[in-house]
């Protein structure tokens, strides 16, 4: 089975070159891609299977005698990952399809869309299965190149600056990368993670300490550690549905995915437990915190996005089996939940026509299945029992208590208070988008003079249209209400306007838009995931201890690659 370890990465990258070449068979190129990354979901299935009964999957590449060649490891968490990467990958591009941004919407050609995305699919599966450094690299270079493009699909002013200011961090992390890799190599010789493993211990502890601190801080960025945080949220919010949900979902694991790695097995008796500890209870405080003060949604869950970040950091600062083991399960849940929550999101933008708080109302009476979409996730994010979101917490939880130091108790409180905001955050936006009447946002809007902007300034909530192309227009899923249309049936009716007549006066709007089913059903296929998370919560933290019990053993992993057995 050692045969199957490239193929996650070798379909995506063959299957981006055939797109490419059929960009004038759109049909073709879909169903290539959707047929790409359903093989890549089973091959990812089969390698868990053979990792959990056999020990690491190890194959060398590239024609180089073992030692000196590019090694792929698929051990039982590089396996995990790859499988529910290639899930949510799935479910993203079948949403892309359903909402047919893949056909030219906002100036993004077909031929563009499909190859780059299946590049950066082939750079996570890489980075999972990545056995040195410097192809681990390689990998940051081709998720760099792909989310560049599809962050600025469209080429629009705002996601032009966005991309800007992402591609300048993630170049600067590059080049810290790179330093970190002729340091690295200059003191040791090698950048095989296996042989890394048994050399860093021999250095003088403060080159072994440089080293530690040129990875971590490259790492951090990658996943939006406080203070190198600061560039997602504004980012995020400006691309695309699919493409932020890939982004939120993904990206920033692949950096915690690295930084786990790097800990247990390079760093296994890290001193920096400490300094990990603070940034992890910073990340979570601080995240969600902007969270609470944001008034648009999309900006909204990507602080909360930063903020449970802070979870991951805290199971692998802790330094423990049962801390990786709930960092493990809570990465999986995290994955799910993000990816989920922006797809949904994508849904409510395209029926309510903003993401904007005060401009959208109604929701739940005019669109109870997306009510239904938004809240099931949204409360798994908040971490409300039973769901998938409580039982990681619980166990991460669990491990800080078992530790016992006085940081680690500070993180129990810290993670706990960040549920409680989280809680708030989601249920604000629930109670203001989804709950309250249309009439109501109008009011609103008045009450705070959003409608008479007189200079046609953009609004509060980042929505970045000009005032007067919508002053006065309340957002609702049945369309797009103006003042006029308000007032007119006040004038017919009475002053006050019963709420019946409003609603009947949306629901006969013009520009009433709805769902596509190739929308909803991917959407709805990661909240039902998300959901059975929750039912298989059981099985799943089991096989996450067995994962954390191998990281922290190292030996099958080391075996592996350096004898070719498997354990």
């Amino acid at each position: 089975m050692n045969t199957l370890v490239p193929l996650p990465v070798l379909l995506p990258i063959l299957g981006a070159g055939a797109t490419l070449a059929l960009g004038r068979h759109p049909h073709i190129q879909r169903w290539l891609s959707l047929t790409v990354l359903g093989g890549v979901a089973a091959i990812a299935a089969v390698l868990l299977v053979q990792a959990d009964r056999h020990g690491p999957q190890t194959v060398w590449i590239g024609a180089w005698p073992e030692r000196l060649g590019i090694v792929l490891v698929a051990d039982r968490l590089a396996a995990l990952m790859l499988l529910v990467s290639a899930l949510v990958t799935l479910a993203v591009l079948a949403y892309s399809v359903g909402q047919g941004m893949t056909e030219d919407e906002e100036g993004a050609p077909l031929s563009v869309y499909h190859p780059t995305f299946l590049v950066l699919v082939a750079g996570v599966a890489n980075a999972f299965l990545a056995g040195d450094l410097f192809n681990l690299f390689v990998s940051f270079e081709m998720l760099l190149f792909a989310s560049y493009v599809l962050l600025t699909l469209g080429g629009t002013a705002t996601r032009i600056r966005a991309g800007t200011i992402y591609v300048l961090v993630n170049l600067l992390s590059s080049t810290l990368f790179l330093i970190s890799l002729a340091v690295t190599y200059a003191a040791t010789g090698t950048l095989t993670l296996a042989d890394l493993a048994a050399r860093l211990e021999e250095l003088p502890d403060h080159v072994s300490l440089m080293i530690q601190l040129l990875l971590l801080t490259t790492f951090a960025i990658k996943a939006a550690i406080f203070p190198l945080s600061f560039w997602l949220p504004d980012s995020y919010p400006t691309a695309p549905a699919p493409v932020t949900a890939v982004f939120a979902g993904l990206l920033t694991k692949v950096g915690v995915y690295a930084i786990l790695r790097m800990q247990t097995l390079l760093f296994p008796h890290s001193p920096l437990t400490d300094l990990l500890l603070w940034a992890a209870l910073l990340t979570m405080i601080i995240g969600i915190l902007g969270a609470v003060a944001q008034s648009d949604i999309k900006r909204m869950l990507s602080f909360t996005l930063v903020s449970h970040i802070g979870y991951l950091v805290l199971g692998i600062a802790l330094g423990s089996r049962s801390g990786t083991a709930g960092t493990t399960f809570y990465v999986v849940h995290h994955i799910t939940i993000q990816t989920a929550l922006f797809l949904v999101l994508g849904l409510v933008e395209r029926r309510a026509g903003s993401t904007a708080l005060m401009r959208i109302g109604g929701l739940a009476r005019l669109a109870p299945l997306l009510a239904v979409l938004f809240f099931v996730p949204a409360m798994n994010l908040a971490g409300i029992p039973p769901f998938s979101g409580f039982i990681g917490k619980v166990g991460l939880f669990q491990a800080a208590q078992a530790d016992g130091r006085a940081l680690a108790w500070a993180l129990v409180a810290g993670g706990a208070l960040t549920s409680l905001l989280t809680l708030y955050a989601v249920a604000k936006t629930w109670a203001v988008a989804f709950w309250r009447t249309p009439l109501e946002a109008h009011e609103a809007l008045e009450a705070i003079g959003a409608t008479d902007d007189p200079d046609g300034e953009p609004v509060p909530g980042h929505d970045t249209r000009p005032v007067h192309e919508h002053r006065g227009h309340v957002h609702t899923a049945g369309g797009v209400v103006s003042r006029a249309d308000i007032e007119e049936a006040r004038r017919l009716g009475d002053d006050d306007m019963p709420e019946r007549d409003f609603h009947t006066l949306i629901e006969a709007g013009e520009d009433s838009r709805h769902s596509p089913r190739g929308m909803l059903g991917p959407a709805a296929a990661l909240v039902t995931m998300s959901v059975m998370l929750s039912v298989v919560a059981g099985p799943l933290y089991a096989f996450c201890d067995r994962a954390a019990a191998d990281l922290h053993d190292r030996g099958p992993y080391l075996s592996s690659v350096l004898t070719g057995e498997d354990q």
